[in-house]
């Protein structure tokens, strides 16, 4: 799935196998495609015990990318765990700077 708006772009794929879903983002996270991830995210957790975000391709998050993130891991608490993976050096950064570091479990 592609979302583009404003000329911000952010792909999103899933591959779910048993009860392990991969969410891969590619793009931007920020303000106008947050939205849309969290509705990706929200529509496709029945049965997950494992959600894994792939950011190996993101380029940027915003607060608002943070806030699904955070969403996200909240469910994920209840039925199994979420996983971050990939994190380019930038998005690390603002994992770190923010505190999220600390809350996410990031590999």
């Amino acid at each position: 799935m592609t979302f583009a708006e404003d000329n911000v772009i952010m792909t999103i794929n899933k591959k779910l196998d048993g009860t392990i879903l991969e969410i891969a983002i590619e793009g931007r996270l920020e303000t106008t495609t947050a939205p849309e991830l969290e509705a990706v995210i929200k529509e496709s957790l029945d049965g997950v015990t494992e959600l894994i975000v792939n950011m190996e391709k993101l380029q940027y998050i915003s607060s608002a990318g943070l806030r699904v993130l955070l969403i996200a891991q909240k469910t994920m608490m209840k039925q199994g765990r979420m996983v971050i993976r990939n994190a380019n050096d930038d998005i690390q950064e603002v994992f770190e700077v923010t505190g999220f570091a600390d809350i996410l479990n990031i590999e």
